[in-house]
């Protein structure tokens, strides 16, 4: 059963991936899928792929959303839903795991498929998809998870927001190095997907796992930038999302190092203290990999 995260996170997060994704990759995608492609998202979440993407296909298309989560893939028809409906699209449910997004060039078709992906690809209907996409997923799986999917595809794999290690705090701090270590052998531990979780290493998994199988490889930098500086009113509250990710660096931090237990306490007092005084950054390497298969 691999790990899972919560709405309130995802949400959070969004915006931030938006603004990361790499255009360059996606329009790679972009340019191999037919007339009205099926897409497989993986580890789908609450659907912010497909929010992202569908709008740059621009034109009719259908996507399985896939998650383990039964309770996660109702909030992605909600939100989808409850999206579409802000910008004036019609909404349509031609049944209980179908819906339709009626946009200018065509619907959009979203269904749902649950399923543990840590027994992918053999739950997964690729004969009936055009390609296979996910979004920070790959870091949470292991080195033999991303092999049987190399061995197992033939269609086009997108993998954004992998993370690749690089992270910087500003303004530095003494304990960055214990902090940035133990959270870094934190992402390794073991996800749920058969083996040590990829981590930072899954930008250089995927590349050598599909170009051994003869895909062409494109690649880009897909980094979150996360700034609370600069002078702003006071009633405003301080950044959300770069205090959950001080919380959930000190929260990794303190599971890999015990004995640094003091040290992360105050290095998470002082990141909390300048986010409420707004003069904070954080950028997290990002890395976007597009497989594409032999003679595409």
């Amino acid at each position: 059963m691999s790990e899972g995260f919560e709405p309130g996170w995802l949400e959070l997060r969004e915006p931030h991936d938006a603004l990361a994704r790499s255009e360059a990759v996606a329009a790679h995608l972009l340019a191999l899928l037919p007339a009205r492609p099926r897409l497989l998202d993986l580890g789908a979440g609450t659907g912010s792929l497909f929010r992202w993407l569908a709008p740059r296909i621009g034109r009719a298309q259908a996507w399985t959303l896939v998650d383990r989560d039964k309770a996660m893939l109702e909030a992605a028809f909600e939100t989808i839903a409850d999206r579409a409906e802000q910008v004036g699209l019609k909404i349509t449910f031609p049944n209980r795991k179908t819906l339709l997004v009626h946009a200018p060039g065509g619907a959009w078709r979203v269904e749902a498929l649950a399923a543990d992906l840590a027994e992918a690809p053999l739950v997964l209907p690729l004969a009936s998809h055009d390609a296979v996409v996910s979004s920070a997923l790959c870091d949470l799986v292991s080195a033999a998870w991303v092999e049987r999917m190399a061995a197992a595809l033939r269609l086009p794999f997108y993998a954004s927001l992998c993370v690749d290690g690089r992270e910087v705090f500003s303004p530095p701090h003494p304990a960055d190095a214990l902090v940035l270590s133990a959270f870094r052998r934190d992402q390794g531990r073991e996800k749920g997907f058969g083996g040590p979780a990829l981590g930072a290493r899954a930008p250089a998994a995927i590349a050598a796992a599909f170009g051994a199988r003869g895909f062409t490889l494109h690649r880009g930098a897909s980094d979150w930038q996360v700034r609370a500086r600069g002078p702003q009113p006071m009633d405003i509250p301080p950044h959300p999302f770069l205090t959950e990710l001080v919380l959930g660096h000190a929260l990794a931090a303190r599971r890999q190092e015990r004995r640094g237990a003091a040290a992360i306490g105050d290095w998470t007092d002082v990141r909390l203290n300048q986010i409420a005084m707004r003069l904070l950054s954080l950028r997290i390497g990002h890395r976007d990999l597009l497989a594409v298969p032999p003679g595409r």
